[in-house]
């Protein structure tokens, strides 16, 4: 505790410093360039929060609602008539260990284009219902299993099974987890015309927010409660045990959702880089410009006004991270992603467990990064592998490992 009470008086200001070069990437760690952050504990009225409740009751919301204004965007939180159609299900799939279920959820009455494709892996012997992780795709169901049974978004063959590293079913399966998916492209298309044709079109009048009130990566966390409305109704599945992962800009999105909503008991970031783990104000890696520059439907336009006074924004993304407290949360980085800010990541999930001590929970027992290959933390994971962008089996095994002690299987 009294590591938390020195670092809150380290980041109550803005250093007088200039502002770092921030239409430039830097990869040199001794350039950093001194920060401070925004303190999650510092309320509106000047006094720090205290406890528990105050964060929960007042604090929380208070944070939020900052990200929805300059970051990502309302989170639409109007009720809309959904409806389920089972696709396809065979209980021997992938050699007679898994019950595979496809699902089409549809988002709109009217329009039966409005909707989410899901695929299901879930054990096929299982003697009640099983928690399961939950996240998008990039390139369709059909990428993530060689598996001819999939509905495929495409007609290219060679797509069929080209993901399937970075989803290891099988392992998933044997551990006693399903595994739920559905592809990003249904919901919104990774371009700068997506929203033209994607829910924040289609569904504006049924959602009553206007399609540049929120950004992509808020469309397609969006779409992952709608997985879950469908996913607490599933007679197989223990919809206390939903853990949310995603890679990249998914990851992102992975947070967005798991802050936005606390259904999903589990939340995991693999390599989510700028805009979702790791620090905007740490000079290093990707910017806030040069994200915006690049990718500038992700986020709400109020995002750019900080693309060069970044140290302006009134949030950072330790304080994402934190609105998920109390529950488990995973961080990963790679050793050769540098573009994502390894440490960047890693220093926004140390910073987070301040807001977790409130709760009793002991988060990344460490201010420094652990060796490659070795997960440290308790209520927060953190890890650093060898290797490049990507996830691979290594990643798998720590998000199973420890969604089984944090739901005591």
């Amino acid at each position: 505790m009294l590591v938390f009470i020195f670092l809150a008086c380290l980041i109550k200001t803005n250093p007088a410093s200039a502002q770092f070069p921030s239409d430039s990437a830097n990869e040199n760690e001794s350039k950093v360039i001194a920060y401070t952050l925004p303190d999650p504990l510092m309320m509106p009225n000047g006094k720090r929060v205290k406890d528990s409740t105050e964060w929960m009751k007042a604090q929380r919301a208070y944070i939020y609602q900052l990200f929805e204004k300059n970051v990502y965007g309302r989170y639409p939180r109007q009720k809309i008539n959904v409806r389920y159609k089972i696709r396809e299900e065979s209980n021997k799939a992938l050699g007679g260990i898994a019950l595979r279920r496809q699902v089409r959820i549809y988002l709109k009455q009217s329009d039966t284009s409005a909707h989410i494709d899901v695929l299901m892996y879930l054990p096929a012997n299982s003697k009640g219902k099983v928690p399961v992780f939950v996240g998008l795709n990039f390139k369709g169901n059909q990428a993530i299993q060689n598996d001819p049974e999939i509905v495929a978004n495409t007609d290219d063959k060679t797509s069929r099974g080209s993901s399937a590293s970075r989803w290891p079913v099988k392992t998933i399966i044997e551990n006693g987890f399903g595994l739920v998916t559905a592809c990003y492209s249904d919901i919104e298309i990774d371009n700068k015309d997506g929203w033209k044709s994607g829910v924040r079109t289609k569904l504006q009048d049924d959602l009553k927010i206007k399609p540049e009130e929120w950004g992509a990566i808020g469309a397609w966390a969006w779409s992952l409660s709608r997985v879950m409305d469908y996913l607490v109704n599933d007679k197989n599945v223990d919809e206390k045990k939903v853990a949310v992962m995603g890679h990249s800009r998914l990851g992102k999105t992975a947070l967005w959702a798991g802050a936005s909503d606390p259904r999903f008991s589990i939340v995991i970031s693999n390599e989510s880089g700028e805009g979702g783990a790791a620090l905007a104000r740490r000079w290093f890696g990707e910017t806030v410009y040069l994200i915006n520059k690049n990718f500038p439907y992700w986020f709400v336009n109020a995002y750019k006004s900080y693309n060069h006074n970044v140290f302006d924004l009134p949030v950072d993304q330790h304080e994402l991270l934190a609105l998920i407290a109390p529950r488990p949360l995973y961080v990963a980085s790679a050793a050769g992603d540098l573009w994502s800010d390894p440490k960047g990541e890693f220093l926004s999930a140390w910073h987070a467990g301040e807001v977790y001590s409130l709760f009793g929970q002991e988060g990344v027992e460490t201010n420094e990064m652990p060796a490659l290959d070795h997960p440290v933390g308790h209520r927060i994971n953190y890890h650093i592998r060898t290797g490049k962008h990507d996830v691979t089996l290594f990643d798998w095994e720590q998000y199973i490992r420890f969604a089984k002690e944090q739901w005591g299987l």
